[in-house]
């Protein structure tokens, strides 16, 4: 059996599950709403406060779908209990950010301002004058409206200027210098 299929997900009070036809599950919970479809052969059960994931057979499909729905259905519970969140540092001299109204001004050394518009779903905050904060109930969605900011201006390999994840180690090329003397 899969190792993360099989463990069940709990339910925290003031969430509630419904499993509907065809497999769709719809989670409310505080922060809001989560709805998602699931392959029709994953039996998914509510039982009391936790959720199980099964699967009809041992077939190389079933194996690989009986994961990825239990991951999916604990993303969603989760999102909708406590959400998600990504952070973003800018990096370099005169790069900074700021916020108009819902959307990002990016100053990041080009001739222009760059403007962000959210996605459906999120929430971008900003920081001081270089970290972004990009938060959501789903997970999927967060991850992508952070790639795409990180993929306007990503970090330079020889000097690390950019936008990066927080955290994220930049390795660093080393430039030309001193490559030996022709005299």
């Amino acid at each position: 059996m899969s190792r993360v299929g099989r463990m069940p997900i709990i339910v925290p009070d003031g969430v509630v599950v419904t499993i509907g036809q065809d497999n769709e599950v719809t989670v409310v919970g505080p922060k809001g709403e989560l709805r998602r479809r699931f392959n029709p052969d994953m039996r998914i059960t509510l039982n009391d406060s936790s959720l199980v994931v099964s699967r009809p057979s041992d077939g190389k499909q079933h194996r690989s779908l009986h994961g990825l729905t239990r991951s999916l259905l604990a993303s969603m519970v989760q999102g909708v209990s406590a959400g998600f969140e990504k952070n973003l540092d800018i990096v370099g001299v005169g790069y900074r950010v700021e916020k108009a109204g819902g959307n990002l001004l990016l100053r990041i050394g080009f001739s222009h301002t760059v403007e962000v518009l959210p996605l459906p779903g999120v929430a971008l905050d900003v920081e001081g004058a270089n970290r972004i904060k990009v938060t959501g109930i789903d997970k999927q969605v967060v991850g992508e409206m952070a790639a795409e900011i990180r993929a306007i201006r990503p970090p330079d390999a020889y000097k690390g200027k950019g936008i990066r994840y927080a955290g994220e180690r930049v390795q660093l090329k080393p430039g030309k210098g001193k490559q030996g003397s022709i005299a």
